[in-house]
């Protein structure tokens, strides 16, 4: 099977769902700007002359899951969905966690709950998802980690959740090797990195963009030593703090922070 991401092989233009210029989930009056207050985890960001919305999140203040089915079963494939479930309610950020097949599977490792659901993929091929090394982004606990493929697997980690992506962005601090300044492939990118072990940066461009400026926006302005990238064209975000619920096309595995409960 071949990746989404892959098969596309074209940027889509990005929709936004509006109702009567609100979004329902938050009330808000149409037109009206809304003050981003300090707690919100979504943020803009200029680097390198483009546009990038990052979504920095404390796990001390929130939980980040990986969703894929619902309760009936069903592939989610969509945030209103998503939103509709028990966890719904306490969702505060999520995009998309990885390339997947047109069945909407995942491509890689794939783990929720600590049950492992897609073993990893190690195989070489075609694509970016193949594109070495490729990397895996880990939640266990109140702890987060981005790791090169083959070092996840060495250290045999049990994780809560896990999603596999590729290609690495940032390895220990170093631009993926494959990378190039000179690069003209830009598109609209979105991923995940780690700073620390509790603090969770996700990131997705608003303007097409290269794997190399991607890659330094993680590492020289965000701080990241690892990154991985999820994926690119049909990558999509919530954000009801920047009132944003991005509908491109049914999706695979989901990325979420819930609010802790009190």
């Amino acid at each position: 099977m071949i990746a989404i991401s892959s098969t596309l092989g074209r940027s889509l233009s990005r929709a936004i769902i509006l109702v009567s210029g609100t979004l329902m989930s938050l009330g808000l009056p149409a037109g009206r700007p809304v003050a981003q207050a300090a707690s919100d985890p979504c943020r803009p960001v200029q680097y390198a002359g483009s546009t990038f919305v990052v979504c920095t999140v404390d796990l001390q203040r929130y939980e980040v899951r990986l969703f894929w089915r619902g309760p009936d079963g069903d592939v989610l494939g969509s945030f209103d969905r998503l939103r509709g479930t028990p966890e719904g309610p306490r969702l505060a950020v999520a995009m998309n966690a990885g390339m997947y097949h047109e069945d909407r599977s995942p491509v890689g490792l794939y783990v929720e709950n600590g049950k492992e659901l897609k073993a990893a993929n190690t195989r070489n091929g075609p694509g970016n998802f193949h594109l070495k090394p490729n990397g895996i982004f880990y939640v266990k606990g109140r702890q987060a980690g981005v790791l090169e493929t083959g070092t996840y697997l060495k250290r045999k980690i049990r994780p809560d959740f896990a999603t596999q992506s590729g290609p690495m962005l940032v390895i220990d601090g170093k631009i993926h090797p494959q990378f190039s300044e000179q690069s003209t492939s830009r598109k609209i990118r979105n991923g995940v990195g780690v700073k620390g072990q509790d603090t969770v940066v996700f990131a997705i461009s608003e303007d097409p963009v290269t794997f190399s400026t991607f890659a330094r926006l993680f590492r020289d302005e965000l701080g990241c030593p690892n990154a991985l990238f999820l994926d690119g064209s049909v990558s999509s975000l919530y954000a009801p703090s920047l009132e944003r619920m991005d509908t491109l096309m049914p999706m695979g595995p989901i990325v979420g922070a819930l609010r802790r409960r009190p």
